[in-house]
């Protein structure tokens, strides 16, 4: 009875292979039902998100499109007519690859998603566009991959893409300049949404970042637009970056002021500055003899960088070298001229 042939196999033959298709599939099952949905609970319970990271790709996991493969490997006990096995073969590999298509762009997608959430939202449309392109590029392969396994000479078709690519490229290359300078944007940080920029003589708040362009509100209220290529190329400067803001003012006494005042004037500037809250004293000197002014130069810093609150301090540090020198008998100086009359002699 065992000897009895079927497509030129022997029934052992094909008890094997039903074996060998059926033991597979068995797996493909249990790994699908039982360590899958154990390894999700698993992942769930613990606070690693790289076990949160494997359940959601394991979750892709589709069994029709593994059952081929088991199929296949029954069949390997077998000899078939013809290009029977070959040609399920060719499903099982098309299957196969379907599947890791799908389990990478689970990942790509679950990574990407993650990237949003901890990035800065200004960096959210371009992280999607990044992880687009990631999706595409493994479907792309998937395709590749199984065109080159069905036997088709795939050499042709990637040169023809690449030279439509360089086409296409040429035909869009500032599109693709203000693409690239976004992604350096987004890399290497040179500001982010809500920072204050100056860029030539345009100055404003960070609102967007876009794919192709950066969007600033300016102080007067209306949107200015830059290209993500121009303004890589500009000298910005990040008001949200300072650590702390360096103040230099000037101011002008009379003439008629005796030396010893003058040598008190260095003296009394530094009492009030090192007086006020958040600041640091750093020079101050009689710095030339002006048209009609003496005129002092002064140095402090605001160990802040809040605009609002470093024009509160320097207005109290003016208001209180106003009030000191009206105290002192220091007169301020103002634009005036003399005039010098002489009689014409006789």
């Amino acid at each position: 009875m065992l000897n009895t042939t079927v497509l030129g196999n022997s029934l052992y033959s094909w008890g094997v292979a039903l074996a060998i298709s059926c033991f597979a599939l068995t797996f493909v099952i249990v790994f699908k039902r039982v360590f899958v949905r154990r390894f999700v609970a698993f992942a769930g319970a613990t606070d690693s998100r790289g076990h949160d990271l494997i359940a959601e790709i394991l979750q892709e996991t589709n069994t029709l499109l593994l059952a081929p493969s088991a199929v296949y490997l029954g069949l390997l006990a077998l000899h078939l007519p013809g290009k029977t096995t070959t040609v399920i073969g060719y499903v099982a590999v098309t299957a196969l690859l379907l599947q890791v298509a799908l389990w990478g762009d689970r990942l790509s997608k679950s990574w990407f998603r993650r990237m949003r959430k901890e990035w800065d939202p200004s960096k959210a449309t371009t992280m999607s566009l990044l992880g687009f392109g990631v999706r595409v590029f493994i479907w792309a392969m998937l395709v590749f991959i199984a065109l080159d396994t069905l036997g088709f000479d795939i050499t042709a078709l990637i040169a023809g893409l690449g030279i439509g690519g360089i086409a296409i490229a040429l035909a869009a290359q500032n599109i693709l300049g203000d693409l690239f300078a976004s992604l350096s944007i987004v890399l290497d940080k040179p500001f982010l949404i809500g920072d204050f920029i100056i860029v030539d003589d345009k100055l404003g708040t960070i609102e967007h970042i876009g794919i192709k362009t950066t969007r600033v509100r300016s102080l007067s209220g209306e949107q200015i637009v830059f290209s993500n290529a121009d303004l890589l190329q500009s000298r910005i400067r990040n008001y949200k970056r300072m650590y702390e803001r360096r103040v230099l003012f000037s101011l002008g006494v009379t003439y008629q002021t005796s030396a010893d005042k003058l040598a008190r004037i260095p003296v009394i500037i530094r009492e009030i500055v090192e007086g006020c809250e958040r600041t640091r004293f750093d020079r101050a000197h009689f710095h030339q003899f002006g048209d009609y002014a003496l005129v002092f130069e002064v140095v402090y810093y605001v160990l802040d960088p809040d605009y609002h609150l470093y024009m509160d301090i320097h207005q109290t540090i003016c208001l209180t070298i106003y009030r000191r020198f009206t105290e002192e008998g220091i007169d301020f100086a103002y634009p005036t001229h003399t005039v010098k009359l002489e009689s014409a002699s006789a």
